[in-house]
């Protein structure tokens, strides 16, 4: 899938996650719109994504988005995804993110799983209930690995799994990965090999890779895997504003 096709697709599911009928504005630039019921961020808070050279963004009241509006005027496409740039321009609270977006087409897949043992476990198995408590509560959260909805794909150490990848179905046929690494073994290629074998699971089932990622170890494994970097996402809280009620 060519470079054009990724990013149109791309902003397909962040259109359709934003809830209110709206389009990524033209390149250089941030489309803001009032979505109470924006899945781009949790309720009440603005919501952030920037892909390619255009951004969009979704606040939960008129005041807010009158706010970013003007502030977004006086930035460039990547500024509005800077936080501190935007602690600069709008009374930010609280900041989940940012992270950044990279995206998979076939042609571009590195396979790194063959022949490194990694095991497909059903869904709902529950062989990674000893890995999530082994991670952390945080770790594990943020990792995304108890809400996939693909079958996990899993290294072991004896009994025990160390290692565990899969992905939740997103709307527009995005397949959203999730990889999770026990403290002990990171730093040994573990998160490459079953996140591989995920992918190559996605891809062939006809879906999009995505993989959202903060910590630079992350995104290197996306890149290693041959996933382009295509945007960012982060959300706001904003302090000083009304929040439209009802979602």
């Amino acid at each position: 899938m060519a470079d054009d096709l990724l990013l149109m697709h791309a902003r397909k599911l962040w259109v359709e996650l934003a809830g209110t009928p709206v389009e990524f504005c033209s390149p250089g630039g941030a489309k803001v719109v009032v979505a109470p019921g924006s899945l781009l961020c949790p309720p009440s808070w603005t919501g952030i994504v920037r892909i390619g050279d255009a951004a969009l963004v979704t606040a939960p009241s008129m005041q807010a988005a009158g706010m970013v509006d003007d502030a977004a005027r006086k930035m460039t496409h990547e500024e509005v995804v800077d936080i501190a740039r935007l602690r600069e321009v709008l009374p930010v609270l609280n900041v989940l993110g940012p992270a950044s977006l990279f995206y998979l087409g076939q042609d571009s897949f590195l396979p790194a799983h063959e022949g490194t043992g990694v095991q497909q476990l059903p869904i709902g198995a529950g062989d990674l209930a000893a890995l999530l408590a082994l991670a952390g509560e945080e770790k594990a959260g943020e990792s995304g690995l108890e809400d996939i909805s693909s079958p996990a794909f899993c290294l072991r150490r004896g009994d025990e799994v160390v290692a565990a990848a899969g992905y939740q179905s997103w709307p527009q046929s995005v397949a959203h990965l999730s990889v999770l690494v026990a403290p002990q073994y990171q730093g040994l290629r573990l998160a490459r090999a079953v996140a591989s074998a995920a992918v190559a699971h996605a891809l062939d089932a006809g879906l999009l890779p995505q993989w959202r990622a903060r910590s630079y170890p992350s995104q290197r494994v996306a890149v290693a895997l041959g996933f382009q970097e295509m945007g960012a996402q982060l959300s706001v809280r904003l302090g000083n504003v009304a929040v439209n009620q009802g979602r």
